[in-house]
């Protein structure tokens, strides 16, 4: 019997170290936001859902003209931290009978649709699996049916991390999966890494 994996990309934040929306900004051709929705829908999740929370009309607009049509959360009580986006998310995939929910945020730009794939692969419904990287375990995660209780009981601004430290969670590794986009100086990054890509796609060409 095949699964069914839906996705939450989370992007309900405010962005506030950044100074504008993160869901927003451009890389590669498209905005953030759009680019992880792709990313789980390439990697074949069904549904994807978005959650949405402060400035979430402008978000709104950008998300009407998205092919993959994402299925929208709007989270009222964003302040509150990630968790109520997680807890949001782990209850619209449990009324969709999915059998596991893939959690990833907007702004890892170094995750790729093949990354979700392991992550999916490597569960069997059996274990939570989470991405490694910087000696640590982190989202993109994927949490089989079993834990979307617990993803519902999550409170403050961690997330699900305190879930991913049980021995029994498997971990697929995920080079620069720490770099994220939170300040300024993110965003600098993300453009020399831009440009380098473009360099690189010229030269290759040449």
């Amino acid at each position: 019997m095949s699964r069914r994996v839906a996705a939450l990309v989370l992007a309900a934040g405010a962005s506030e170290r950044l100074g504008q929306p993160k869901q927003l900004v451009q890389y590669q051709g498209e905005c953030l936001m759009n680019r992880a929705i792709r990313m789980a829908h390439e990697a074949g999740a069904s549904p994807v859902f978005v959650v949405l929370g402060a400035g979430y009309e402008a978000l709104l607009e950008v998300l009407q003209t998205n092919p993959h049509e994402p299925r929208i959360l709007i989270n009222k009580g964003w302040r509150r931290g990630m968790s109520t986006s997680i807890a949001l998310g782990a209850a619209a995939a449990e009324r969709v009978d999915a059998d596991d929910l893939l959690v990833l945020t907007c702004d890892q730009v170094t995750v790729t649709a093949e990354h979700l794939r392991r992550l999916m692969e490597a569960s069997h419904r059996e274990h939570v699996v989470a991405s490694h990287y910087y000696e640590r375990r982190g989202i993109p995660a994927l949490f089989p049916e079993f834990s979307f209780h617990a993803l519902q009981e999550l409170t403050g601004d961690t997330g699900a991390r305190e879930l991913l430290q049980d021995d029994a969670v498997l971990t697929v590794p995920l080079r620069g999966g720490e770099f994220d986009v939170d300040t300024p100086a993110d965003l600098e990054r993300l453009q020399a890494m831009e440009e380098q890509k473009e360099h690189d796609r010229h030269t290759h060409v040449a």
